[in-house]
């Protein structure tokens, strides 16, 4: 993984108090800038967004915590966004 800045944000509790968490991810991912990314935590692996993100020129890692929770990295690959931008 490059060196990227990481910011975390956890979603398990808005998960357990029925709120969707992704419009706060959206907001989150959009405001990336080169040379940052976001780590979402949640109760389970959340393979959706792993797939939307990656269509979008997203990197990612996945990993369980000792928790239980699963972290996921997720940074914009530099080489495809330059490539996007360049067509």
């Amino acid at each position: 993984m490059p060196a990227i800045k990481f910011k975390t944000l956890d979603v398990r509790q808005m998960l357990e108090q029925g709120i969707e968490p992704f419009p706060e991810i959206r907001a989150k991912v959009d405001a990336l800038v080169p040379g940052t990314g976001l780590v979402v935590v949640a109760p389970f692996m959340p393979a959706p967004l792993i797939e939307k993100l990656r269509s979008e020129g997203f990197s990612s890692t996945v990993e369980r915590r000792r928790d239980g929770a699963w972290e996921t990295h997720f940074w914009r690959d530099q080489s495809a966004s330059t490539a996007a931008r360049s067509r």
